[in-house]
């Protein structure tokens, strides 16, 4: 069964009985969890971002900053397993690992830095592509790894203009990077170039 998108399971991140995630505001409503999290992370995204050397702890701090309002866990990995559209995602026993190793990676490649821009492009793609098959969190990927990509391209030197960011052909183009196309993803952030 697919709930939302993402594959139902026995979730101990949810209400008992439900496919609402545990929140602080305590509502097992899911329209009423869904316009909550959308207020409470647009007000801390506004906010200046949580400084760090880039690295999976800078990470978790981002997704704890936009979440702390909604989820206890906010800044924590998943440790459950968990699908989208048949999907799997990283099991939560390999996150620690998998991050560590993205993370270097991003590193090794001087954070993307003295790049031309679609250059910059193609390597911020190829860095999402990787963090979105590892879903480190239980919700709010999506939201931790732009609020990312937006302290990585200012420290590259290549500020974007995520307000222009079309949602549904950026999802598109995440789903795609999953099959491993990164085109259509280097298209969608060349065009938040300023």
């Amino acid at each position: 069964m697919t709930i939302g998108g993402y594959d139902a399971f026995d979730d101990p991140y949810a209400y008992k009985g439900t496919s609402v995630l545990k929140n602080r505001l305590k509502t097992r409503d899911a329209a009423v969890l869904a316009a909550f999290e959308m207020e409470m992370t647009a007000l801390r995204a506004e906010e200046p971002l949580p400084g760090g050397r880039f690295g999976p702890t800078h990470y978790c701090a981002v997704h704890r900053h936009l979440f702390q309002d909604i989820y206890r866990w906010a800044g924590r990995y998943r440790t459950v397993r968990t699908a989208k559209d048949g999907n799997w995602f990283c099991f939560p026993e390999n996150i620690p690992r998998e991050m560590k190793r993205v993370f270097d990676s991003l590193r090794r490649g001087s954070f993307l830095a003295d790049r031309q821009f679609g250059e910059f492009a193609a390597g911020a793609a190829d860095f999402l592509a990787e963090l979105n098959a590892i879903h480190p969190f239980r919700e709010g990927n999506g939201r931790a790894q732009l609020s990312f990509l937006h302290l990585l391209a200012l420290r590259a030197g290549h500020p974007l203009d995520l307000s222009r960011i079309h949602p549904e052909p950026f999802l598109r183009a995440m789903a795609t990077s999953f099959a491993g196309d990164l085109k259509p993803l280097i298209r969608e952030i060349v065009s938040l170039g300023t």
